[in-house]
């Protein structure tokens, strides 16, 4: 898909990857870009400086999901773009980690797709045309050792963009889903962890690898292309990418 002339909801706008979608998307030519985030002053700042729409979205509420895209379909007649992108980390650990962080990340990094395709899907199909991107990690497709609740669900994120893809590929509903490994946000801690491994790329660089990406209607997306080899090892032999994480795990072990 190309961005131009097209209306585009970026979550988790306000900062980060999402930021630089939405000033990408801007800079393309974007009918209008609404840049939706929990953090409004945030949100209104990115706005402003695009000519965009900020309106406060906690994607961990399907009635804000649903308020963001009625909200956008009033200001400009439907969405044709919509990039499930909002994420947290939370604290670092295992299956002992509360059940309200793993709540969290499972609304966030699971059932929010879910909500918004329920909310824009339907719309896309009807027309024959439309564009949905799961914000996912190469956490998703491997994982990571620092964080159980993080790489859990971001599986669960790779997972249903997957089936989206496979349910509506073929009904002109386009689905990617983005994995990078370590980028320089806020969510990142200074090192980067296990993810830096093949280094920390800015958040410009994904919104690039995005854009490239829709233009080629291509499922994934890998700013670090390292990922497609390290996902074919894992396929392979998955008895020794298991010890290979192993190794790893134990020497990011004094992080958890």
């Amino acid at each position: 898909m190309d961005i131009r002339n097209k209306v585009a909801i970026v979550t988790g706008g306000a900062s980060g990857i999402g930021r630089s979608i939405a000033q990408r998307f801007a800079a393309d030519g974007a009918r209008a870009v609404v840049v939706a985030d929990v953090n409004l002053e945030r949100a209104e700042d990115v706005a402003r400086d695009i000519k965009g729409l900020a309106v406060r979205c906690d994607v961990s509420q399907e009635a804000d999901i649903q308020a963001l895209v009625a909200t956008t379909r009033q200001h400009y007649g439907q969405v044709d773009a919509y990039i499930s992108n909002a994420g947290i980390l939370g604290r670092l650990g295992g299956f002992e980690l509360e059940d309200p962080l793993w709540d969290k990340m499972w609304q966030i990094h699971g059932m929010a797709h879910v909500w918004a395709a329920r909310a824009v899907v339907p719309e896309m199909v009807a027309r024959g045309e439309g564009f949905f991107m799961v914000t996912a990690s190469a956490a998703g497709l491997l994982t990571i050792v620092e964080s159980a609740p993080y790489a859990v669900t971001k599986h669960a994120a790779v997972a249903f963009a997957e089936w989206l893809r496979i349910a509506y590929g073929r009904k002109g509903l386009r689905v990617s889903c983005l994995c990078p490994q370590s980028v320089r946000t806020d969510m990142v801690p200074g090192d980067g962890g296990s993810a830096s491994h093949d280094g920390i790329i800015s958040p410009e660089v994904v919104a690039q690898e995005v854009v490239t990406t829709m233009q080629n209607e291509q499922f994934l997306v890998l700013p670090h292309p390292e990922v497609a080899q390290y996902f074919r090892n894992k396929g392979q032999d998955y008895e020794r990418w298991i010890g290979g994480m192993q190794k790893m795990y134990a020497r990011h072990a004094e992080a958890l």
